[in-house]
């Protein structure tokens, strides 16, 4: 028989089928449903290797659910606006849309490459305008509802890209890309009121079962619910009292300082009247303001000269700073300092020279010999040196501090949480147009929905640093809806996470053009039944994506709690690096690995091997995967994504590796074509009974369904290729003894032939979720003409899951000595009597007669001489 043609065989049943619409869906209440979706990807213009493991996940699962009767849902679309494709129109000299587009064709070429069981009739693409449309409108109806506001806010802002920037695009100070100073403005900005829901995305994680454990810990310190204390300080030099929030009352005995954000309204006021200070502020919002960040860098105030009073002790004084680890942006944008029970207050404190004078002292321990050094205690114990707390707990403290302070009338307990509102306005081009006008005398008023959607202008520049709305000569002009005067498009566009924040639903009807999608398609298909991605996107894509479905069903468009029901974090797949003599990166495919050397295949000079890390351009530690699926083939490509290590831990990518999976791919193909007897044609009756032979054989292929069908159910994807393994090696033992019959002359007997066929078609249907394109030939080749894809997963007979052999282990005065293959469930003398038997037991005993026989049945034999 040939050889496997990989090529051939995988461009055929991709063609097959497309040709028959084979993925194509449509809602069936009488069947139940599968909504399988990794998340979607930007359109680069290149697939990688993280996309290839990424999406067989997804399609291995979605061809075996489809194989068990379910009506699977499995749409593929792209993530396509965003700055990356501005910056190619700065480098390039293309247009956005242009370079987007050709990346998206690219790439849709390269993905059905794989045979990714796609319904592509319903592929979208975020930059259109028949998608962003409905998304326009959205945000109206939230603003409508008091979900979207607009506000003044301070932001990260580039002076080169005039853009802003995130928290985390803030490197030392200066942008990301740029590497310019980034500045911090006070700029008006659309904000979504994600707040309002927070108390329910914190509550439901309990609900979602299905999810890792660490995306759930993730998510809940984002959303960071915290129990405190709202309380006022009085000020010295007639200023207004100063608001402070804290989660711990407990500790105000042993405050030591205030603090202040370089942004809150008192230090911009202090600033007007002192330019040191105001040099002060300009030089903290020249700093990332991301958490990471701060936790790292040098702990600076500014003394303002002022006064806090401490609100339980007249006559106690504390400082007043300005502090540049304060974030306007939580609580208060004010603190007290505890530097004994709080690590950045030690910071400071130990910077300034203030007093750290401990209040909260560990259980048995001496209070008089208790002190703090570099490290704050952050631990359980009772109140000392605190007055009428001393003596109490930290949490009995806190009530009691926070009943005093509500007497008093200075405050009262509240719940605060870490989440912010998420601010949407980008300046940029390349991005959905946000539908607001802004009118001289009407203010911002909303575009009318007749009008909508608000497209892109094509006739755009990027010549100059900014956003080309803010420039463009016309399509900034427009007038108001109210009042028919002059007035002007609002020119930032939307945050690309919003797009990404309700794709996932319009795929349940994208072809609507009347609305975003049907309340009850959404109703059928949701949620997410299995959604595959990366960890990175554990809290912000996610989180508000679980806001906007939450955000819609508050406007009446669904009724949906959760849009992910299961989700699942694939690991990274990881390369060795490799560099030259000079220190340079070097790619793997340049690089001769062998009898443990490495050398530059043009040149042979010696090569540095590198530790194994996540592949990156940057270190060039990267396969090309059209290369591989090219060279291999897209099942190989496939069957090493699934069978290295656990799903969501990190895979090494090895050219021995992709080789293995090569050579198992032949040894398949020739199990199915060489069988060396010859098979029962397709459809035979089933003999009467079967032989011992045909039994094993069947029994292996039995299990083998069942086995790799739950492996797959529990996302054990390499446990479910090593059943394969185990399975195709039984099954080629069996082969081969028959085949050897019958090369003696002696065929088969009707019922091991028989269990050879069904074993074989079993191999095809199980291997089909993980080798497609092989799968499918190997059933042609084995007699029949319909589609694998319509087949129903293989029924496994209960009863040939049953083992009636155990393996039994043989001791001789506590050391194994044989193992034995004995009936199920023997009776004790025929244990005995077998375990006695075998010569190397009596070898063992050397003559001597057992003084003890201890049968533990079907485990063990432990014989005493």
């Amino acid at each position: 028989m040939s050889r496997y043609n990989v090529r051939e065989s995988e461009a055929k049943w991709q063609s097959v089928w497309a040709e028959r619409n084979s993925f194509a869906v449509q809602a069936d209440p009488s069947k139940p449903k599968t909504y399988v979706l990794e998340m979607f990807p930007y359109p680069s213009g290149r697939i990688h290797m993280g996309h290839v493991r990424n999406y067989t996940i997804g399609d291995v699962i979605a061809r075996y659910k489809r194989a068990k009767g379910f009506n699977v849902l499995h749409p593929m679309g792209w993530d396509a606006f965003g700055l990356p494709a501005e910056n190619a129109a700065l480098e390039r000299g293309v247009h956005p849309g242009k370079w987007t587009y050709e990346n998206i064709a690219t790439m849709r070429g390269q993905l059905q490459s794989m045979g990714l069981a796609i319904d592509w009739s319903r592929e979208l693409a975020t930059c259109r305008p028949d998608y962003y449309r409905f998304e326009q409108k959205m945000f109206l109806d939230f603003l409508k509802a008091g979900l979207a506001y607009r506000k003044e806010s301070w932001v990260n802002w580039d002076p080169v890209d005039n853009t802003v920037l995130a928290n985390e695009q803030v490197i030392d100070g200066r942008g990301w890309r740029t590497g310019a100073l980034v500045e911090k403005r006070k700029l008006s900005q659309w904000f979504l009121k994600i707040t309002h829901f927070a108390d329910e995305l914190l509550g439901a994680l309990t609900s979602l079962d299905r999810w890792p454990e660490k995306v759930r810990i993730m998510q809940e310190n984002w959303i960071g619910k915290s129990q405190g204390l709202r309380f006022f300080f009085s000020l010295s030099g007639g200023h207004a009292d100063l608001e402070v929030f804290t989660t711990r009352p407990d500790t105000l005995f042993g405050a030591s300082f205030v603090a202040i954000s370089p942004n809150h309204p008192l230090a911009a006021t202090l600033a007007e009247g002192n330019a040191d200070l105001a040099a002060f502020i300009a030089e903290c919002n020249r700093s990332s303001t991301s958490e990471a960040d701060i936790e790292k860098a040098e702990k600076k105030g500014f003394a303002t000269g002022i006064t806090a009073a401490h609100p339980f002790v007249p006559g106690w004084d504390l400082p007043v700073y300005v502090a540049n680890f304060v974030l306007m942006e939580y609580g208060t944008g004010a603190i007290f300092g505890c530097p004994a029970h709080d690590q950045r207050d030690l910071d400071f404190a130990r910077k300034y020279g203030l007093p750290v004078k401990p209040v909260v002292v560990p259980e048995g321990q001496d209070p008089a010999g208790f002190s703090v050094g570099d490290e704050a205690y952050t631990g359980p114990g009772l109140l000392r040196n605190s007055d009428f707390l001393d003596g109490m707990a930290v949490e009995a403290a806190k009530t009691a501090a926070i009943a005093r302070i509500e007497s008093l009338g200075r405050g009262t307990g509240t719940t605060m949480f870490r989440l912010r509102d998420w601010g949407v306005s980008r300046q940029r081009y390349w991005g959905c147009p946000i539908p607001i006008i802004h009118c001289p005398a009407c203010g911002a008023v909303p575009v009318p929905e007749a009008q909508l959607p608000v497209t892109l202008p094509e006739d755009v520049t990027f010549d100059a640093p900014g956003n080309p709305l803010a420039r463009h000569p016309t399509w900034k002009h427009t007038t108001c809806p109210h009042c028919g005067g002059a007035a002007v498009r609002e020119t930032d566009t939307f945050d690309t996470f919003i797009e990404s924040s309700w794709y996932f639903l319009r795929f349940a009807d994208p072809r609507n053009e009347q609305v975003a999608f049907d309340k009850e398609l959404v109703k059928y298909w949701l949620p997410v039944d299995n959604y595959i991605g990366g960890i990175e996107h554990a809290v912000l894509h996610l989180l508000y994506s679980r806001f906007w479905t939450r955000a819609l069903s508050h406007v009446g468009y669904l009724d949906l709690p959760e849009p992910f029901g299961g989700l699942f974090t694939q690991g990274m797949v990881t390369h060795a690096t490799f560099q030259d003599a000079d220190g340079k990166w070097v790619f793997p495919t340049d690089v001769d690995l062998q009898g443990g050397k490495a050398t530059l295949k043009a040149g042979g000079t010696p090569v540095t091997v590198g530790p194994v890390i996540k592949m990156s351009k940057s270190k060039k530690n990267v396969v090309d995967p059209q290369s591989i699926i090219e060279t291999y083939g897209a099942d190989a490509a496939r069957l090493f994504m699934m069978s290295d290590s656990p799903p969501d831990r990190d895979l090494e990518w090895t050219e021995a590796g992709i080789d293995g999976a090569w050579r198992y791919i032949s040894r398949l193909w020739r199990l199915v074509t060489e069988p060396g007897f010859t098979l029962p044609a397709a459809g035979t009756p089933a003999p009467a009974s079967f032989g011992a032979e045909a039994t094993a054989i069947r029994r292996a292929a039995h299990k083998a369904a069942a086995g790799v069908g739950d492996d797959i159910e529990q996302y054990r994807f390499n446990s479910a290729v090593a059943k394969l393994r185990i399975f195709s090696n039984a099954l080629g033992e069996s082969l081969a003894r028959l085949a050897a019959k019958a090369a003696e002359g002696a065929a088969p007997a009707a019922d091991d032939a028989w269990a050879a066929r069904e074993a074989l078609e079993y191999l095809c249907q199980t291997v089909q979720p993980v080798m497609p394109h092989l799968a499918q030939q190997m059933w042609v080749e084995l007699g029949h003409s319909d589609l694998l894809v319509d087949r129903s997963w293989p029924v496994a007979d209960s009863a040939l899951l049953v083992e009636d052999t155990a393996t039994v282990a043989v001791q001789v005065n506590g050391k194994l000595r044989a193992t034995l293959a004995l009936p199920r469930d023997a009776a004790e003398d025929v244990a005995k009597a077998a375990a006695l038997a075998d010569p190397a037991v009596q070898k063992a005993m050397d003559g001597k007669p057992p003084r003890k026989v201890i049968v533990v049945p079907n485990r063990i034999v432990n014989v005493v001489v």
